[in-house]
C-alpha cells in the first residue's frame, strides 16, 4: 500500500478544517463571546440565578469552541512547518513527529467536524433524559442504573454539569426509572441518537444458579423547553400527587411530603420530581419536564403526519439500538452504525463518543436522504 503524500494529507485536512470554520462561524462565536461577557459582567445578571447559570455555561462553552478551531488551526500550521524542517535536516525523528501530529489532527478534525452535523432545530439545547427499567427484573433494575451511570460519567468526561430530578429506586437492586439534565449547549443533539432501548447480556448476579440473563432498559432523551416554546397545558388535564422521596432500600431522602408526580391525563405521560426540598419547587421543575416531553411528542406527531402525507413509512424510537453482551464474549455492538467495542467495561464507564460520533453521522445522513426524497 502506497503510502500518503503528507503535503496531500495536509491539504485535505487545511479543507476540512476551513469547511468547520466557515460552518461554525467564528466571527459570529467572536461577537457571542463579546456579548456574553458583557452580560456576565453585569451585577443585576445575578439577580436570577437560573438565566446567570445558562449565560455562563454558554460563555463558556463558545470559549471552549473557538479555542478548540484556533487550537486545531495552529497545529496544522505548525505540523506545516515541522515537514519542512524535517525535509531540510533529513531528520527521520522529526518526520515521525510530524507524522504522529497529523494523525492526531485528523482524529480531532473529524471529531470536530460532527459539532458541524447537528442543525436540527433543537440540537443546540441542552437534554433530558429518562431511563426506566424494562424486562428482565431485578437485572433491568441493576441494568437502568448502570446505564444511568454510564451516561453521568460521560459528561463528567466532558466536563458538563448535570442535574438528576428523580430517582425511583426498586426493591431489591436497581432502580425503576431516572429523570436527569446534561446543562451543556447542543447535549440534545448529541445524545438524541442515543433514544432506544438497551440490551444487555450478562452472567447474573442475581441468579443463585449463575444463568445467563438478557435485560432491557429504554432511553428517552427530549430538548429542555425554553421560554420561546409554546406549550399550552390545560390545569385540568393534570392528575397531582405529592409524595414522600425515598432513596435505596426504602430509605428516607426528605422528611417531608415534597416530591411531586404529575401525571399527563390525555397522553398518559407521567413524570416526577424529588430532588428539591420544596413542594413547589418540585411541581416547578416536574411542569418543566412536562413540557419537554409533550414539546418533543408534539414534534415527532408533525414529523409522522409530514412522511405519511409523502407517502413515507416511519419506524418507531422505541426499538433495540444497541447490544451490551458481558457473556459468553464481550461486545457493544450499535445495530444501526455497526460501531463495535470489545471493552465493555471502558464503556459503561461513559466511554462512548465513538458510538455516538456515528449516530450523529446516521442521523444527518438519513435526514439528508429524507430532504432529498422530499425534493
Amino acid at each position: 500500500m502506497a503510502a500518503i503524500d503528507p503535503q496531500e494529507r495536509l491539504k485535505e485536512l487545511d479543507s476540512t478544517l476551513t469547511g468547520i470554520e466557515q460552518v461554525l462561524d467564528l466571527d459570529g462565536m467572536r461577537r457571542d463571546i463579546a456579548e456574553l461577557r458583557e452580560q456576565s459582567a453585569d451585577p443585576e445578571l445575578w439577580n436570577d440565578q437560573e438565566r446567570a447559570q445558562k449565560v455562563t455555561r454558554r460563555l463558556s462553552y463558545l470559549e471552549s469552541e473557538l479555542g478548540r478551531v484556533e487550537g486545531l488551526r495552529q497545529r496544522l500550521d505548525d505540523v506545516a512547518t515541522l515537514y519542512e524542517l524535517a525535509a531540510e535536516m533529513d531528520d527521520a525523528d522529526t518526520r515521525r513527529e510530524a507524522d504522529d501530529e497529523v494523525a492526531a489532527l485528523g482524529k480531532e478534525i473529524q471529531q470536530l467536524e460532527v459539532r458541524t452535523l447537528m442543525s436540527g432545530e433543537y440540537d443546540e439545547r441542552e437534554a433530558l433524559i429518562t431511563i426506566n427499567a424494562q424486562a428482565g427484573g431485578v437485572d433491568a433494575a441493576d441494568w437502568a442504573q448502570q446505564l444511568q451511570r454510564m451516561y453521568l460519567r460521560w459528561a463528567e468526561r466532558h466536563g458538563y454539569p448535570t442535574e438528576i430530578y428523580e430517582t425511583s429506586y426498586a426493591e431489591e437492586a436497581g432502580i425503576k426509572s431516572t429523570t436527569f439534565t446534561v446543562k451543556a449547549p447542543y447535549a440534545y443533539g448529541t445524545l438524541r441518537g442515543e433514544h432506544g432501548t438497551h440490551r444487555l447480556v450478562r452472567i447474573s448476579p442475581f441468579d443463585n444458579q449463575g444463568r445467563r440473563q438478557t435485560s432491557f432498559a429504554g432511553l428517552d432523551v427530549v430538548p429542555v423547553v425554553e421560554q420561546s416554546d409554546h406549550i399550552e397545558i390545560d390545569e385540568n388535564d393534570l392528575r397531582i400527587d405529592v409524595y414522600r422521596s425515598s432513596g435505596p432500600g426504602g430509605q428516607g431522602v426528605n422528611t417531608t411530603d415534597s416530591a411531586v408526580r404529575i401525571t399527563h391525563i390525555p397522553t398518559g405521560i407521567v413524570v416526577s420530581c424529588q430532588n428539591e426540598r420544596s413542594q413547589l419547587q418540585n411541581k416547578a421543575t416536574a411542569m418543566s419536564v412536562l413540557q419537554a416531553k409533550l414539546l418533543e411528542r408534539k414534534r415527532q406527531e408533525e414529523a409522522e403526519k409530514i412522511s405519511s402525507l409523502r407517502g413515507e413509512t416511519t419506524t418507531s424510537w422505541g426499538t433495540q439500538i444497541r447490544n451490551y453482551v458481558l457473556h459468553p464474549y464481550q461486545i457493544v455492538k450499535d445495530l444501526r452504525t455497526g460501531v463495535e467495542a470489545g471493552n465493555p467495561a471502558a464503556v459503561l464507564d461513559g466511554e462512548i463518543d465513538e458510538f455516538i460520533e456515528a449516530e450523529i453521522r446516521w442521523l444527518r445522513q438519513r435526514e439528508a436522504e429524507a430532504e432529498g426524497a422530499a425534493e
